[in-house]
């Protein structure tokens, strides 16, 4: 399944939750599930599955990954120890290049970064990257190139970010650079809410 370019705020009112690395809208002034039977929608009971597809759905969308990429994730996350899987799911997603140029306030969405990334406006460690997955690690620098520091869309976002910065990243004023200082609490560090063990529990028997 391929990444979703479609409308944004649908996919939030689908899911009756704000998804800030999907879209700066908000859902509120019209919670209900779109379609003409939004409201009995809402209404409705969820089975179990329901229930865990809509769990994992969130992270599709937030953090703009296809499904194939999301089941390697899950995959890593398996693998690594310390920490629960869907501590270390979130992490995970939480490290990639494109979501902490969103973090740190360089771009407003995630869709907004991953542009920047694959443009070429984004320095990591000094070199310029075009791969919006990079994992990044303790001590990365990251951050918009001088020219693009001067793009009206990087200033924009600076001056009215999306969300606080988390206390993972770290912003040098003066070279305007990001850096992570730790790793991210996978527990709490998705910036909307989130039953984790649902979305384990879809991925058991899919990965």
């Amino acid at each position: 399944m391929s990444r979703y370019t479609g409308p944004r705020l649908k996919v939030m009112r689908a899911l009756g939750v704000d998804l800030p690395g999907l879209a700066r809208k908000s859902m509120q002034e019209r919670p209900q599930p779109p379609g003409q039977h939004g409201a009995r929608k809402l209404a409705g009971r969820k089975s179990e599955f329901g229930l865990q597809l809509l769990e994992k759905q969130k992270l599709r969308y937030n953090y703009g990954v296809s499904e194939r990429q999301l089941r390697r994730v899950v995959l890593d996350a398996k693998r690594q120890r310390g920490g629960t899987t869907g501590g270390k799911i979130v992490e995970l997603l939480e490290r990639r290049l494109d979501n902490l140029v969103f973090r740190a306030g360089f771009a407003t969405t995630i869709p907004a970064a991953r542009q920047l990334v694959s443009h070429g406006h984004i320095l990591l460690n000094g070199r310029r990257v075009t791969i919006p997955s990079i994992r990044i690690r303790i001590g990365d620098a990251f951050g918009p190139s001088e020219t693009a520091a001067r793009l009206d869309v990087v200033k924009a976002a600076l001056a009215d970010p999306a969300l606080q910065r988390p206390e993972w990243i770290a912003v040098d004023a003066q070279s305007g650079l990001a850096r992570l200082v730790h790793l991210p609490d996978g527990e709490t560090a998705a910036p909307f809410p989130l039953d984790l063990q649902r979305v384990v529990e879809y991925y058991a028997t899919r990965t």
